[in-house]
């Protein structure tokens, strides 16, 4: 648990200084499964970036993400988030989510996100 400890903070140190991107390629499998509440699953490394990209890019107005905790399991980790900002697309967001990660050979091989609307 200790490595599944460090390698999160680690990603969430680059989330928050503004390197979501960097910390995607560091830390996620190229099998990674993510999913938004309970929507279709999205499979495979070079769709979930592109997805990632699209939506850090229409980020218009970026108010501020904080870390409110996290917690750890075996091969599991949560990370709750406060977010605010205005996308493009979908207008001013604020709004409380929580990641929960799955963990093989410290990389994050499927993530889904729960929040509400």
């Amino acid at each position: 648990m200790e490595s599944i400890k460090k390698n999160l903070e680690d990603l969430n140190s680059l989330v928050l200084s503004g390197k979501a991107i960097e910390a995607f390629d560091k830390y996620y499998d190229d099998i990674i499964v993510m999913q938004e509440n309970t929507g279709e699953p999205m499979v495979g490394k070079e769709l979930n970036r592109k997805r990632e990209v699209e939506f850090f890019s229409s980020i218009t107005d970026f108010r501020g993400a904080k870390v409110k905790s996290v917690g750890f399991g075996e091969n599991t980790s949560f990370v709750v988030w406060d977010f605010d900002y205005t996308h493009k697309d979908w207008g001013v967001r604020k709004y409380t989510q929580v990641a929960v990660q799955t963990w093989k050979d410290g990389k994050i091989v499927k993530e889904q996100f729960f929040y509400g609307n």
